[in-house]
């Protein structure tokens, strides 16, 4: 039955209205399904964006830890089966090979016949190795002349290809004893200015040859001169080797001894002598001729330095070591470029090691049966075995194999460092600097900034906020709130200049008076709380509000005045008138203007605004009726925010720290231009540090893509990503359970 019609109040009949769900149930029901759906995709969508930033840095640094690829490849019919030395064009497209004959051949790795073909003479070569970093033969006659080949690689490009034509430079020679046949181990290496060969004799004497050649620049006269310097020959010496720039001469024997003579301008100096445990059946220097590799009779490799251990001592270490691959090592050839080597067993097993980051990289079955000669191209992406029946070629893929775990996160023995160290050097100074990527001390620096950072940043955040969101006078709040907010808005990068330029310099004049500040910091605050609280109720309500902020404020910025005017009163009466003078003389260590307390102070500058927003609105959010009811109660003013708020707002609290220090994990700008972004491993706030992300800053433009450090640089940057990730995870589960147990506060 219908209803009668409504009636206004002048009794007119009203039109009826439909009920008003009827009018906006649906908008309303399409908005809020509309908003539904935009929510979760935003939330789908940061999860997908996360998980894909996490697999992209994975991909990436994944082929660090990747094995080499060794593969068989073409098989070479190069000499006649008694090949003694190989050599290796650095791009791969010729073989040079030298025969027990004397004679030296190159050939064209796409086939062909050979393009040189040069006899060193001397009744045939006795004994031969090749020098890949001189790309030169060195070979030892039947008559006792030790000749030194040189080949040069011209290379031509035009008609969108590349040409190289071999050629043989001037061969060098050194005549040993006159009349000495009988030579035992040898070793050569010559230069057209000097040129230097040594040898056991028969009467078990160490020779040395030298020859210097010096050219007038005006008159083109050569001048040369040779001397001739013996030695006593330490017993069963097998194996000799000359580093690049012949001042040294390194030796080993069937027993197991490691020699090393000095060179000097008046003969040989030494040897120092090491025990290597084993006896040595092959031995060479890697790039740079500062590290020496042993094989041993048991398969094992080692790796040796000759470290200054005082001004006028030297010794001779064993830095690295390998396991034992099968038979016995007996041959082994180092790359050109890089501490990479490959290793030929008796049992005809090879293997691929890198000395710096001791990792095996690859090892297995040469293919080829009695195998006599081996060799590395320079880039180390090739590798030929000859054997009676030719030469076989082995392609390599190896694009990262100075990177390991220990490389990466252990201390390892660097050539010419007294002992293991964790060290980052991403560059040096030539081809031959060996890579120095440990990521501890760029972790160590990410610590120290970021506590350095919390130092300053957590308590005035934190106890600021409390003070702000409990006892401000809420018509000053409205002030101070924005404030400490827009701090938020300062670019880091101005931080960081203003720091780095003109808060360093001045910091340094005024240590000490800065040091005084921060202890007398949170006493003057006290007593300007103390003397407000003095204050006689009646006066304190006539008083304009923010009086006390007024008279702390006064009390903290008038301290921090005069204990900076006090500063050289106080360096004279503590520090003996300097204080980086006083450090330097008492600890050893000198004072960085841009150091980790200057970096500390900008970066908590950033850091606070965060803080404070945080801590403050979960504060404020803590109902007022639970303080009423404290103080209700009898409680203090204290003992209801100890008791009461804390405990309440305790969550917000804690992941206020968090985000605080997940943004100072991840500051940058201000660690570049405050600190002197050195990658130091110490905790002093006197040194400077760098951190990952500035690290990533600073090399990655430098990085050439797919390289070893493009991908050691995304390593950090996943190491980032998971300590925050993990940062925030923790706080998730921290918060949660404090959620839960003061939950019933609320």
């Amino acid at each position: 039955m219908e209803s009668a019609p409504r009636l206004d109040p002048f009794g007119a009949t009203a039109p009826r209205s439909p009920p008003i769900a009827a009018v906006t149930a649906r908008p309303r029901l399409w908005v809020d399904r509309g908003a539904a759906v935009v929510v979760r995709a935003g939330g789908i969508l940061v999860i997908v964006s996360l998980v894909a930033i996490l697999v992209f840095l994975v991909v990436e640094t994944s082929p660090l830890f990747r094995g080499a690829d060794v593969a068989p490849g073409r098989a070479l019919a190069a000499g006649d089966g008694s090949i003694a030395a190989l050599l290796v064009e650095p791009r791969l497209s010729h073989l040079a090979a030298l025969d027990a004959d004397g004679h030296l051949r190159v050939y064209p790795l796409g086939g062909g016949s050979p393009e040189l073909d040069v006899t060193l003479g001397g009744g045939g070569a006795r004994a031969a190795r090749a020098m890949t970093e001189e790309a030169e033969f060195v070979a030892l006659g039947a008559d006792g002349v030790v000749r030194i080949q040189p080949l040069e690689w011209k290379v031509v490009y035009g008609d969108d290809r590349r040409t190289v034509t071999p050629s043989a430079g001037a061969p060098l020679e050194l005549a040993l004893q006159p009349g000495e046949r009988s030579v035992g181990a040898f070793a050569a290496r010559g230069t057209p200015a000097l040129a230097t060969a040594a040898a056991v004799l028969s009467d078990a004497t160490l020779q040395l040859v030298r020859a210097r050649t010096q050219v007038n620049e005006f008159s083109g006269e050569r001048t040369s001169e040779e001397k001739r310097f013996s030695a006593p020959a330490p017993e069963g010496v097998a194996f000799l080797a000359l580093d690049p720039e012949q001042k040294l001469l390194y030796g080993a024997s069937a027993a197991g001894g490691i020699y090393a003579w000095e060179i000097r301008d008046d003969g040989l100096h030494g040897p120092d002598r090491a025990d290597a445990g084993a006896p040595v059946t092959a031995l060479a220097l890697l790039v740079g001729g500062r590290s020496l590799v042993a094989g041993h009779a048991d398969g094992s490799l080692s790796v040796w330095f000759r470290l200054h251990a005082g001004r006028a001592h030297t010794e001779l270490v064993r830095a690295h070591s390998f396991d034992s691959q099968g038979g016995a090592i007996r041959a082994l050839a180092p790359s050109g470029r890089g501490r990479s080597f490959l290793a030929l067993g008796e049992d005809g097993r090879l293997g691929l090691y890198h000395s710096t980051s001791e990792r095996v990289l690859w090892r297995g079955a040469s293919g080829t049966a009695d195998a006599r000669a081996l060799a590395l191209s320079l880039r180390g992406d090739a590798a030929f075995v000859a054997g009676p029946t030719g030469v076989e070629e082995l392609t390599v893929r190896n694009p990262h194999p100075e990177v390991s775990l220990s490389a990466l996160f252990g201390r390892v023995w660097y050539e010419d460092y007294p002992e293991p160290a964790y060290v980052w050097q991403s560059t040096g100074g030539s081809e031959e600097a060996e890579p120095k990527l440990s990521l501890v001390p760029l972790a160590l620096g990410t610590l120290k900034g970021t506590l350095y950072a919390l130092f300053f940043a957590l308590p005035l955040g934190i106890f600021g906020a409390i003070y702000t969101s409990q006892a401000m006078d809420p018509r000053v709040q409205r002030w101070v709130k924005p404030a400490v907010e827009i701090m938020a808005s300062l670019p880091s990068v101005v931080l960081g200049f203003l720091a780095g330029l003109w808060l360093a310099p001045r910091l340094e004049h005024v240590f000490p008076g800065f040091l005084a500040a921060v202890a007398v910091g949170p006493l003057l605050a006290l007593a300007a709380g103390a003397s407000w609280a003095a204050v006689p109720p009646r006066l304190a309500k006539r008083l304009p509000p923010g009086t006390e902020v007024a008279i702390a404020a006064l009390a903290l910025f008038g301290g921090a005045a005069l204990c900076i005017e006090l500063s050289p009163f106080l360096a004279r009466t503590f520090f003996g008138s300097d204080f980086s003078g006083w450090l330097r003389d008492t600890t050893g260590q000198g004072y960085d203007p841009r150091n980790a307390l200057v970096a500390g102070v900008a970066m908590a500058f950033a850091v606070i605004p965060i803080v404070f927003a945080i801590a403050e609105e979960s504060l404020s959010n803590v109902p007022r009726t639970l303080s009423a009811a404290s103080l209700a109660l009898g409680a203090s003013r204290w003992q209801t925010i100890a008791r009461v708020v804390l405990p309440a707002a305790s969550p917000g609290l804690f992941a206020a720290l968090m985000i605080g220090f997940g943004r100072a994990v991840g500051e940058t700008m201000i660690v570049l231009m405050a600190t002197g972004n050195t990658p130091l491993l110490d905790f002093s706030p006197f040194n400077g540090f760098r951190t990952l992300s500035a690290n990533i800053a600073v090399e990655i433009p430098e990085a050439p893509q797919g390289a070893t450090l493009y991908r050691v640089l995304f390593l950090s940057a996943l190491l980032l990503f998971a300590v925050t990730f993990a940062a925030n995870g923790l706080a998730d589960v921290v918060r949660e359970r404090l959620r839960r147990r003061y939950a019933g506060l609320a």
